[in-house]
């Protein structure tokens, strides 16, 4: 590390230096001295020269650096410092006044727009307009808990943004969009790119029908034609030529180019909303070796979306909807299974695991649990089959730190 340039003010170590006010004052000064390349410096208390000097010794510039240093651990700061934090303190102000007066004008415009529909959190949300296929709208989860994270992404597709929310699987980036989408009845598609989606299934194809060859759409312009909510689950994991022909439709009010039917252009209804999961990419990079197979999506692609980070429940949260769902479990139950499923995925996080812990998972346990009475019984289904025998060891052993139950039935006591 360059101590030289950490320690030595860019207009030069000249000045006062000090700490407290009053009576309690402390200051050092720094000045130059009259032999070459030294630096004269001075130690007193109170106003500088009030009390007189008590300390006053010539220095180099490398022991003065140290001092500098060391004052500045101390808590002593110099005048100049001072009227830079001033003016930036004033700035910072007019600044926040100036946002919140923006903040408070956004907010009175989206009011005096009112929907006719649903609320989710401070938000209204327009219904779908009538016609829309019914057996594609996702049915409503009376259980399912809007937290503070539902704002903004709720405001984003009322503005039709395209969203994409990144997150460890199963922390329930689809089953949000679905269930906004069950309670404004606006049709959902899915496309879940499993590395074996191709761009037709994407985009469309042609085929051979009674003795005729005809064009068939792929889900993405059959939702924008439809005015449907297309999640594109995974998006990760989708071939490049996929991802090419989303960059155009990811533009405000991005038309579809079918070059396969003679560069016919395709319009998107005003309903139709689109939306993308990941598990590893943008701020879920890191965890790219957890997902193999994963593809690396550039900030130039990733700039065309809103991105959110999706995270789990926080204990309260997923003890909550343990009881929404499950109103037989007492608190106190809920809190500490929504505790087993936070310490699991806490090892995931640290690759202690290699399985990952849904709400689903959870609730799944909970529903089997009440039904048998047997905390090991139920977590064999739920929990202990579906993973390694490894993590199977390793969970079995964070439920016991939580719940004591008799090693011989599995029944909690």
């Amino acid at each position: 590390m360059n101590t030289r340039a950490l320690a030595v003010p860019d207009d030069g170590p000249e000045g006062l230096y000090s700490r407290g006010a009053g009576a309690a004052r402390e200051w050092w000064r720094v000045s130059l001295s009259e032999r070459a390349h030294m630096f004269r410096i001075e130690h007193g208390h109170g106003e500088a020269g009030d009390n007189g000097v008590d300390i006053d010794t010539v220095v180099d510039l490398d022991n003065l650096e140290a001092k500098l240093l060391k004052w500045r651990r101390e808590g002593f700061v110099s005048d100049a410092d001072r009227e830079d934090e001033a003016l930036a303190v004033e700035a910072g102000s007019r600044f926040a006044v100036e946002l919140q007066r923006a903040v408070e004008l956004g907010r009175k415009t989206r009011e005096a727009v009112r929907h006719e529909g649903v609320r989710i959190g401070n938000v209204d949300m327009p219904r779908a307009h009538e016609g829309t296929p019914s057996a594609l709208v996702p049915r409503i989860n009376d259980a399912y808990l809007f937290t503070a994270r539902s704002e903004d992404i709720a405001l984003d597709i009322v503005e039709n943004r395209r969203v994409l929310l990144i997150g460890h699987t199963g922390s329930g980036k689809t089953s949000f969009i679905e269930q906004v989408a069950a309670r404004t009845g606006h049709a959902v598609l899915r496309a879940n790119m499993n590395g074996q989606t191709t761009i037709g299934d994407f985009v469309g194809f042609w085929t051979v029908k009674g003795g005729e060859t005809v064009w068939v759409d792929g889900v993405l312009p059959v939702a924008m034609r439809e005015g449907c909510w297309l999640i594109i689950d995974e998006l990760d994991f989708a071939e490049p030529s996929i991802l090419a022909v989303l960059t155009a439709v990811l533009e405000p009010n991005g038309r579809l180019l079918l070059k396969e039917r003679g560069n016919e252009i395709v319009e998107p209804h005003a309903s139709f909303r689109l939306f993308a999961t990941a598990n590893a990419a943008g701020a879920m990079s890191a965890w790219r070796h957890l997902y193999q197979g994963a593809n690396l999506l550039n900030e130039a692609f990733l700039d065309r979306w809103r991105v959110y980070l999706f995270d789990y429940l926080s204990k309260e949260e997923e003890a909550e909807v343990l009881r929404r769902t499950l109103p037989l479990l007492t608190p106190a139950i809920a809190r500490t299974l929504a505790a087993v499923a936070a310490d699991c995925r806490a090892a995931f996080a640290r690759e202690d695991l290699a399985s990952a812990f849904s709400t689903r998972r959870l609730i799944d346990w909970a529903e089997l649990m009440l039904r048998t009475g047997d905390v090991e019984r139920a977590a064999g289904p739920a929990i202990y089959a579906k993973v390694s025998a490894e993590d199977a060891a390793l969970i079995r052993s964070i439920i016991r730190h939580h719940v004591i139950f008799d090693a011989g039935s599995g029944a909690a006591t």
